[in-house]
């Protein structure tokens, strides 16, 4: 399936904290036709990001885990600001923490196709 125009448009984050995963990530979404803001890795830098630019994204890839902190408060700003995300991890669904299972994932190593319909189904 071509999904060469999926994110046409939207202005996509990378919340990723291993550079190689950030730069693939950077390269897929660009070929859906995203622009992509980041990679931010550190999660206060992401939460601080967030907060002040909001309102000019259109999607976020969030790993959960960022150099060992969890990024649930970035979820939950993201949340509030009604940005949606998808939550990418090298675990399963039960390495989340009970709220937080409900949301879009995808584990890595991650089907392309399905990220890219996971970020355009806003």
């Amino acid at each position: 399936m071509d999904q060469s125009a999926a994110l046409q448009n939207r202005r996509i984050l990378i919340v990723e904290d291993d550079f190689l995963v950030a730069q693939g990530l950077a390269a897929l979404l660009v070929e859906a036709g995203a622009t992509v803001v980041g990679p931010i890795g550190w999660a206060e830098e992401a939460l601080a990001f967030v907060e002040t630019e909001a309102d000019t994204l259109d999607g976020v890839v969030l790993d959960v885990n960022l150099h060992g902190e969890k990024s649930y408060s970035i979820a939950d700003a993201l949340t509030r600001r009604h940005v949606r995300f998808v939550f990418v991890t090298g675990y399963g669904a039960e390495a989340l923490d009970a709220a937080y299972r409900d949301y879009p994932r995808c584990e890595k190593p991650f089907d392309a196709h399905l990220l890219v319909r996971s970020l355009a189904a806003a």
